[in-house]
């Protein structure tokens, strides 16, 4: 299953729109799921991301408009079960060890966040890390250029391919990464 990680996208508020070169990659018909990390914004952009697939997961970040999304949500694909927040209520924010006891708080092989606008995928005590960071680039006070980035998660099993795509000079980069659930004996 193809699943696009996005997040931190803050349009109207801090960026017009998602850059154009990403826009021509993301077509209806080859994502089977999106996962938002928050800060989607407004239902414009909203709608945009259902008519790319219309299975679509979201939690509420800390610009969302929309108070009904819940601040955190579990979505389970198969053997792996993924978490998603925003992440501005992991204090201090993008911490390894926060992010891992949240991890743990919400029983998942993967945990998804946002919040500062700066992509990362990492393992660690063999849970997998994934900020997808801001699709648009948007400003984010602590960092001095934002790179505009999304992931697109391929799950097969209980291995998951990343492919992050990042817009760097006017151009699309694309760096694959991949995590292995770790075997576990207690579950047989």
């Amino acid at each position: 299953m193809l699943v696009l990680v996005i997040g931190d996208l803050h349009i109207p508020n801090r960026a017009h729109d998602l850059p154009a070169k990403f826009r021509k990659l993301l077509v209806p018909g080859k994502i089977q799921q999106i996962i938002s990390t928050g800060n989607v914004c407004d239902k414009e952009t909203f709608d945009y991301l259902r008519s790319v697939a219309g299975d679509i997961q979201v939690v509420r970040g800390d610009y969302d408009q929309n108070t009904t999304w819940p601040l955190s949500k579990i979505v389970t694909h198969g053997p792996i079960r993924i978490g998603v927040v925003h992440g501005h209520q992991v204090i201090p924010w993008g911490d390894t060890e926060a992010l891992n006891i949240t991890a743990r708080q919400m029983d998942v092989d993967i945990l998804l966040t946002g919040h500062t606008h700066k992509f990362e995928a990492f393992e660690y005590e063999g849970k997998f890390f994934v900020n997808p960071g801001s699709a648009t680039g948007a400003y984010h006070p602590q960092i001095e250029d934002v790179t505009p980035s999304f992931v697109l998660m391929d799950l097969q099993g209980s291995v998951v391919v990343l492919y992050v795509y990042q817009l760097i000079d006017g151009e699309v980069k694309v760096e694959r990464i991949e995590y292995r659930k770790p075997f576990d004996s207690r579950s047989v």
